[in-house]
C-alpha cells in the first residue's frame, strides 16, 4: 500500500504563507529536539502557534529519554515518524469571531478524534480547545486545519489573541452595522503583523454591535470597538485598557468615532504604543490595562495619534473596504413563517423555542442557540451538526463567548424540524443564556493554574438548577453564573449575576478547596460593571450559597431591582453576614466530603499545579525571528540531502534574509520582507557601522550574505547549495553574536 503524509496530500489545498508557517514550526520542533533551541524560545514559539502545556504532565515540553508510540487511524496516512514526546498538552484553535463552516466543523471532528479524546471545547474567546493532543501530532494538525482555512497562529502566547464579537452580528435588531467584515480584516492584518510580536503580554480585541447588551463585552478588553453611524458615515467607537484578571480594569474611551478607514491604522498604532511603553520585565504589569492606568487615557490618547501620523502607509488599511456589501449573508433557504398550531410542533419545543430562538432582524429567519454544557460537544454531535448547517443554513453558524454554537439564518418554519434533529443528538437542551447555562473554565481537569475544580462545581450547579427549572422564578432563571478555577477569570466570574473563583484554605492538617462568591458583576452593557468578592466558602457549601442568595433576591426585591442593584443597595457587609455560616468547614471526622473536590473522589490537594503558560517568558522579536531562520537553514539541509541543490541554496539563502531582517528590526521595526531593502538597511546599519564586527572575523559573514544576494547562482551544483548552507549557519551565528553585544552595551558603545 503506498503511504503519503497529511504535507504531501494537502500540499494543493493549504495556503502557501500557512504552510510555510507549519514547515518552520516543524523544523523549530526538529531543532529542539536536538537541544539547538533554548527552551524559554521554544515555548514561545509553540504558543504562538496554539501549542499549550497541560496540567498533570509537563505538556508540550521534550524529554529526549521519554517516547512512546501513537495510534494514527488514518489509512494510508503516515505520521512519517514513531516516537512522541513525553506529555501531551492542549491544541487552541483561533476561530475569529466565531465563524465556521460544515467543512471545518468536519475536520475538527475528525482531528478530535484522532489527536484527542473525542471532545471540542467551546472557550469564553469563542476558539476551539483539543486537550491531550501529543505535540508530534501538531503539524499534521495544523495543516489539516490550514486546508480548510483555519489557523493556529497566535492563538497563545504574548500576541494578539482570537479576536472575538457577537454572533449576533448582522441580524442584530439593535445593531449599528454587521462588524463581521470588520472584524476579519483586522484578524487578517494583525495575525503576523511585525507591530504585534513584541508585546509584553498578550492582547484580546473584542466587536460589538451595540452599546448596551452583553454583545462583545467591550468593557473587560484590551481594546474593544462597538458599531456607530455619524453623519451617514460607519464607524466605531473605540476602547482600550480593559481586562480582567485578578484585578480587572474597565476600558476607556479612547475615541468617540473612528471611520471605519481608520480602524485598522488606528489600531495597529494603539499595538505599536503597547509594543514600545508597555511593562517586559514584570508579567504581573505586563497588560496593555496597566499602561493604560499609568499613563492615564489622555495621554495614551496623545501617543496614539501621535504614532498614527508616523505610520508608513499600508493599502490593506482600506483594499476590503471595497467588498463589505459582497461580505454579508445570504440565506440558504427561503423565509417561511412558523406555523402557530401547537398541536402540530414536537414535544418540548415551546419550551426550548423561548430560551433558544432569537428572531432576526430579516424576518422570517431566526437564530438558534445550541446550548453545551461547560462548552463541550462530542465529535459525534460536531458531524451531525455540520449536516444540519448544510441542510438548514449553510456556512452561518459560529461559536459564542458563553460557550455555545448558533445557527443563524434559519427559516422559522424549519424551527420544529432543526429542534427535533437536534434532539437527536443530545443538543436541544433549554436554557441558553440563563441560569442553568453556566459558563466555566477547564481549571484543574487540565489547566497548571486551577486551584478548584471549576468544571466540577459547574456540573453539580448545572445539575441542580435543571431539576428545579419548573420550580425557578423568573427573575432568578435568567440570571448567569460564571465560574473560574483561580483569581485569573478565565471563567468571567467578575461579570456573572453570581461569580466563583477557585482557592483553597488550610484546614488542621488538611487543605480544603474553597470558591470566592463574588456579587456585583454586570453582563449587560458590554460587562458594565465588575463585581467583589465577598467571602470564602468551602466548594461543597457553594451550592446553598446559590440557593440562599436567590432566596434572598426574590424575597426581598422591589419590583425595579436587577439582582445587582439589589445587593448593592444591602452592602458587601450584609451580604458577606448572608454567607458567613456557610464559610465554616466541618471537622473531617464530621463530614470528609468537605476535603475532596466536585468530581473528585481523592483527598484534596495543589500539589500538581504548575507555572501557567498563558503567554509564556517574555522573548525577544530577535530570538523569535532568528528561531525561523534556523528552521530556514535547517530545512535547508533537508533539501541536499533529498539531492535538490537548486532548493537547498535557496532556502539557505532564505535563512541569512531572515536572520538579517531580525537583527535589523532591532533597530527598525518598519522593516519589509523586501531582499534588497534588508541587505541595504543591513549594510547601513551594522555593516557600514562596524555594529556586525568582531574581533576575529571582522565583516566576513556579512560579505558571505552580500555574495549570495548579488550573485546567485542559476543553477548550483550540490557543492554550491552546500557551501551557501554552511555560510547561512554561519551567519546566522554572528546575527546572535551581534545581538548580544548590542545587549550588553548601549548603541554606539558596544564593545568590537
Amino acid at each position: 500500500m503506498s503511504t503519503a503524509t497529511w504535507k504531501d496530500a494537502l500540499a494543493s489545498k493549504m495556503p502557501e504563507k500557512m504552510a510555510h508557517e507549519i514547515d518552520i514550526f516543524e523544523a523549530q520542533m526538529q531543532l529542539k529536539k536536538q537541544g539547538k533551541i533554548e527552551d524559554k524560545v521554544f515555548a514561545e514559539t509553540r504558543l504562538r502557534r496554539g501549542a499549550y502545556g497541560q496540567r498533570y504532565d509537563n505538556g508540550q515540553r521534550h524529554d529526549g529519554e521519554k517516547t512512546q508510540k501513537l495510534n494514527f487511524p488514518c489509512g494510508d496516512l503516515t505520521k512519517g515518524h514513531e516516537t512522541v514526546w513525553d506529555a501531551p498538552g492542549m491544541q487552541r484553535i483561533k476561530i475569529p469571531y466565531g465563524g465556521w463552516t460544515p467543512e471545518q466543523m468536519d475536520v475538527l471532528a475528525a482531528l478530535a478524534e484522532e489527536y484527542s479524546d473525542g471532545i471540542l471545547h467551546v472557550t469564553t474567546r469563542q476558539d476551539i480547545q483539543l486537550h491531550y493532543v501529543h505535540i508530534e501530532d501538531t503539524p499534521d494538525l495544523m495543516r489539516r486545519l490550514a486546508a480548510v482555512g483555519i489557523t493556529t497562529r497566535e492563538a497563545c502566547g504574548n500576541s494578539v489573541r482570537n479576536i472575538t464579537g457577537c454572533p449576533l452580528a448582522g441580524v442584530c435588531k439593535t445593531e449599528a452595522f454587521d462588524f463581521s467584515p470588520y472584524a476579519k480584516a483586522m484578524m487578517e492584518f494583525l495575525l503576523g503583523h511585525p507591530d504585534v510580536q513584541d508585546f509584553g503580554r498578550k492582547f484580546k480585541p473584542a466587536f460589538s454591535g451595540c452599546e448596551h447588551e452583553a454583545c462583545g463585552l467591550v468593557n473587560m478588553h484590551d481594546s474593544g470597538y462597538i458599531t456607530k453611524i455619524k453623519d451617514g458615515k460607519r464607524g466605531f467607537a473605540v476602547y482600550v485598557g480593559g481586562g480582567l484578571g485578578a484585578v480587572p480594569h474597565d476600558a476607556k474611551l479612547l475615541s468617540e468615532f473612528t471611520p471605519e478607514e481608520e480602524l485598522l491604522p488606528q489600531t495597529q498604532a494603539i499595538a505599536r504604543v503597547f509594543a514600545r511603553l508597555g511593562e517586559k520585565k514584570n508579567r504581573n504589569k505586563a497588560r496593555i490595562k496597566f499602561l493604560v492606568a499609568k499613563l492615564g487615557i489622555d495621554e495614551f490618547r496623545r501617543l496614539v495619534e501621535e504614532e498614527r501620523k508616523t505610520l508608513p502607509h499600508d493599502d490593506r488599511w482600506t483594499a476590503y473596504l471595497a467588498n463589505i456589501d459582497r461580505a454579508a449573508e445570504k440565506p440558504l433557504k427561503d423565509a417561511v413563517k412558523l406555523s402557530t398550531s401547537a398541536a402540530s410542533l414536537p414535544a418540548g419545543f415551546e419550551a426550548w423555542a423561548r430560551t433558544n430562538t432569537y428572531a432576526q432582524r430579516q424576518a422570517g429567519y431566526a437564530v438558534v442557540t445550541i446550548t453545551l454544557p461547560l462548552g463541550d460537544i462530542t465529535a459525534d454531535q460536531t458531524r451531525a451538526l455540520a449536516n444540519i448547517a448544510r441542510k438548514y443554513c449553510g456556512d452561518h453558524s459560529r461559536t459564542t463567548v458563553e460557550q455555545n454554537l448558533v445557527l443563524r439564518w434559519i427559516s422559522e418554519a424549519d424551527l420544529p424540524a432543526v429542534y427535533d434533529e437536534l434532539k437527536a443528538i443530545g443538543l436541544a437542551q433549554p436554557g441558553a443564556s440563563q441560569i442553568v447555562d453556566i459558563v466555566a473554565c477547564p481549571a484543574t481537569d487540565t489547566c497548571k493554574l486551577g486551584i478548584a475544580s471549576s468544571r466540577g462545581l459547574g456540573a453539580e450547579l448545572r445539575s441542580r438548577l435543571i431539576a428545579q427549572r419548573d420550580t425557578l422564578a423568573d427573575e432568578i432563571a435568567k440570571l448567569h453564573i460564571k465560574i473560574s478555577g483561580c483569581f485569573n477569570s478565565c471563567g468571567q466570574h467578575h461579570v456573572a449575576d453570581l461569580g466563583f473563583y477557585g482557592n483553597s484554605r488550610k484546614v488542621g492538617n488538611y487543605t480544603v478547596p474553597h470558591f470566592q462568591v463574588v456579587v456585583g458583576g454586570q453582563w449587560d452593557e458590554n460587562a458594565g460593571t465588575y463585581g467583589l468578592a465577598v467571602g470564602s466558602v468551602p466548594s461543597k457549601a457553594i451550592p446553598k450559597v446559590v440557593e440562599l442568595l436567590t432566596g434572598e433576591y426574590v424575597a426581598h426585591r422591589k419590583a425595579e431591582d436587577t439582582f445587582r442593584t439589589y445587593f448593592d443597595g444591602l452592602g458587601k457587609k450584609a451580604v458577606r453576614a448572608l454567607i458567613e455560616p456557610l464559610m465554616k468547614v466541618p471537622d473531617y471526622t464530621e463530614d470528609p466530603s468537605f476535603y475532596t473536590d466536585w468530581g473528585d473522589p481523592r483527598e484534596f490537594t495543589i500539589g500538581d499545579m504548575g507555572v501557567g503558560e498563558c503567554a509564556g517568558e517574555i522573548v525577544s522579536v530577535f530570538s523569535m525571528e532568528i528561531s525561523k531562520a534556523e528552521s530556514e537553514a535547517f530545512d535547508a539541509q533537508v533539501a541536499l540531502d533529498e539531492g535538490d541543490a537548486k532548493k537547498a541554496d535557496q532556502m539557505a539563502y532564505n535563512a541569512m534574509i531572515m536572520a538579517a531582517q531580525a537583527l535589523v528590526r532591532v533597530q527598525y521595526q518598519d522593516i519589509t520582507n523586501d531582499p534588497q531593502q534588508i541587505v541595504d538597511e543591513f549594510r547601513k546599519r551594522y555593516f557600514d557601522t562596524e555594529l556586525f564586527f568582531d574581533k576575529y572575523a571582522k565583516g566576513k559573514f556579512a560579505e558571505m550574505l552580500f555574495t549570495r544576494h548579488e550573485s546567485p547562482k542559476a543553477d548550483p551544483s550540490m557543492d554550491d547549495a552546500h557551501h551557501t548552507i554552511e555560510e547561512a549557519q554561519l551567519f546566522i551565528e554572528a546575527c546572535h553574536a551581534c545581538e548580544m553585544r548590542l545587549g550588553a552595551a548601549p548603541l554606539g558603545q558596544v564593545k568590537v
